[in-house]
C-alpha cells in the first residue's frame, strides 16, 4: 500500500535552532534533513519531500518571503501525489503567516504550520513531537476543507482563531474557542468544525496599515501621523468592547476625513468590540462615523486582513463585510 507523501517546507525558527556557544543564544543552523533525522519513525507514516525555503528566526519572516511561499505553496498542493504540505516557522510570527496563508489560498488539502518553543540544545526539545504530530495532521483525510491549520503540543487549532499566549509555555498557542482537535496516537481526533471560512484572491499586500495600541489618557499624535505618512488603513486596539480615549477620537475623526480606513479591535485577550456604549469615544459614536468594527479578531491578524482586502477593494462597504463572522471570499 502507498504511503501518502508530504511536502515540508523548513522555514527556519526555533525549531531548526541550536546554541552557539560562543554567543550563548540560540540561532538557526539545522536543516530539513536534519530536523527530519529527529523524528523517530516518521517513514512509516508518509513519504516526506523536503524544501529548505530559508533559515531565518520568526520576526524575520518578511512579505515578500510569505509571496513567494504562497506560490510555492500552491504548485505543490496541486500534485496529485501530494497529500498535504506543511511548513516550520518561528513562533513570534507563526500565527501570523499561518493567517496569511489561510487567507489567499483556497485549496481543499491541509496547510500545517509548526514550530517549536525550545531548540534543540534544551533537554525536552519539542520540535520533533510537534513535527510528527504536524505530519499526523497532514495525511489525515479529516484535516482536508479546514484551511490552514497549527499543530503544537499535540493540539490542532484553527490558523483564524489560534494566537500565541505565553513566551514560554509548550502549550503557547491558544484560541478563545479551544482547538479544533489533538492528535492521539498518531490520529487526528476532531472536535469541532469551523463557523466559517474567507478568502482573499489576491497576489500582492497593502503596506501601507499600521496597528496602534490605545492606553490610558492617550493623545491622538500616533492616529495623525500615521495618516500623514500616507497610511491607506489604521486597525486600533481599543479598549474593552471598542472604546477609546477621548483625544483619540479626535486622530479617528482626522483619519476617516482624509478617506483612511479604520478598524477597531479589543486590546482584550479575547471577545468581540460591539456599538454596546453611547458615551463619546464609545462604540456606537465610533461606527456611526464609519470605523469598521472587526469582531472578535486580534490586531496583528485584523492588520494582515485590512492589507490583503485593500489589494483587491478601497470600497468600506465591502471591507465591512469582510470582518464579519460570515464565509465571504473576497475576489
Amino acid at each position: 500500500m502507498n504511503k501518502p507523501k508530504v511536502c515540508i517546507f523548513f522555514t527556519g525558527g526555533t525549531i531548526s535552532m541550536t546554541v552557539d556557544e560562543e554567543i550563548g543564544a540560540a540561532i538557526p543552523t539545522l536543516s530539513g534533513e536534519q530536523i527530519l533525522s529527529m523524528v523517530s519513525n516518521i517513514d512509516k507514516l508518509a513519504d516526506i519531500e523536503v524544501v529548505n525555503f530559508s533559515e531565518i528566526p520568526g520576526p524575520h519572516m518578511t512579505f515578500d518571503k510569505l509571496l513567494e511561499l504562497k506560490k510555492l505553496i500552491t504548485a505543490k498542493l496541486d500534485e496529485e501525489a501530494i497529500s498535504g504540505v506543511i511548513v516550520t516557522h518561528g513562533t513570534d510570527s507563526l500565527e501570523e503567516t499561518a493567517y496569511f496563508l489561510d487567507l489567499t489560498i483556497h485549496h481543499e488539502k491541509p496547510i500545517v504550520v509548526v514550530g517549536a518553543m525550545r531548540n534543540s540544545s534544551e533537554l525536552g526539545y519539542d520540535g520533533s513531537s510537534n513535527l510528527a504530530a504536524a505530519v499526523c495532521t497532514a495525511v489525515s483525510e479529516k484535516a482536508r476543507h479546514l484551511g490552514v491549520l497549527v499543530v503544537l503540543n499535540n493540539e490542532v487549532n484553527s490558523a483564524a482563531e489560534v494566537t500565541k499566549t505565553n513566551t514560554l509555555s509548550l502549550n503557547t498557542f491558544q484560541s478563545p474557542y479551544g482547538p479544533l482537535g489533538i492528535i492521539d496516537t498518531n490520529d487526528l481526533i476532531l472536535y469541532r468544525d469551523l463557523a466559517f471560512r474567507q478568502h482573499i484572491d489576491t497576489d500582492s499586500v497593502e503596506r501601507r496599515v499600521d496597528l496602534i495600541k490605545t492606553v490610558l489618557d492617550m493623545d491622538d499624535r500616533l492616529v495623525r501621523s500615521a495618516v500623514d505618512l500616507g497610511a491607506v488603513g489604521i486597525v486600533i486596539e481599543a479598549m474593552g468592547r471598542g472604546n477609546v480615549p477621548l483625544k483619540v477620537l479626535e486622530g479617528i475623526r482626522y483619519a476617516i476625513s482624509k478617506g483612511v480606513i479604520v478598524v477597531i479591535v479589543s486590546r482584550c485577550q479575547s471577545g468581540r468590540v460591539l456599538e454596546s456604549y453611547g458615551y463619546e469615544g464609545g462604540g456606537k459614536e465610533l461606527s456611526d462615523m464609519g470605523v469598521i468594527m472587526g469582531s472578535d479578531m486580534r490586531g496583528q491578524k485584523a492588520r494582515l486582513k485590512l492589507m490583503l482586502a485593500l489589494t483587491k477593494t478601497q470600497d468600506v462597504t465591502l471591507i465591512r463585510e469582510l470582518f464579519k463572522e460570515k464565509n465571504y471570499i473576497l475576489s
